[in-house]
């Protein structure tokens, strides 16, 4: 397995696991971190795809 495909393997656990945990988080604070984590996820993904204008 290529390094680029264990890497998208990982930023899409992180996305949807933080995504989920951001729906389901009663404390604001917590969901706006969950937030940050899954835009940067998302971009990372992107950036992954080699879709950069995307990314930003």
């Amino acid at each position: 397995m290529e390094f680029t495909s264990v890497l998208f393997y990982i930023f899409s656990f992180f996305f949807v696991t933080s995504a989920v945990m951001m729906i389901t988080a009663r404390n604001t604070a917590k969901a706006a971190l969950l937030l940050i984590l899954t835009f940067f996820s998302a971009a990372s993904l992107w950036l992954l795809l080699e879709a950069e204008f995307l990314a930003i």
